[in-house]
């Protein structure tokens, strides 16, 4: 699907969400690419509400990079309501997050998250980071097909 978005990026600190959406643009490893700034903008986007409400929600996101802490309504809350529900489970989550808490880690696996990742404090570590997680989720990893 030629408008298909690949990515969901949710993040609240502008820097990161620069970060990352420069190391994406920058490796040609995904194209659409939608930026978002909390939580509940996520679950609007996902569901089609609000100012997506002319989404076509039949079509998933290839990958949700998702950062813990969030306002309104924080990563774990998120997590929850999309590995909860038949339609969306089956989108890979990779929580992207600057906690190293053991207890965040295992809540986030047992909530269903698909890979977590603590984001490098270096510049060029991020961005290395951001290009391994585009590669391996757009590019290496088998998606079910529809």
């Amino acid at each position: 699907m030629e408008n298909e978005v690949e990515i969901v990026l949710v993040e609240d600190n502008p820097n990161d969400m620069e970060l990352a959406l420069r190391a994406l643009k920058k490796n040609n490893i995904a194209n659409n690419i939608i930026a978002l700034e909390d939580g509940e903008q996520a679950l609007d986007y996902l569901y089609g509400r609000g100012e997506f409400a002319d989404r076509n929600t039949t079509v998933n996101p290839r990958l949700i990079l998702l950062d813990l802490k969030l306002p309104k309504m924080d990563g774990l809350e998120v997590l929850k309501v999309i590995k909860s529900d038949p339609e969306k489970k089956m989108i890979p989550v990779v929580m992207l997050t600057s906690s190293k808490e053991e207890c965040d880690v295992v809540e986030c696996y047992r909530l269903g998250v698909n890979s977590y990742i603590v984001k490098p404090v270096d510049f060029d570590s991020f961005v290395k980071s951001i290009h391994k997680i585009g590669f391996y989720w757009l590019l290496m990893n088998e998606h079910p097909k529809r």
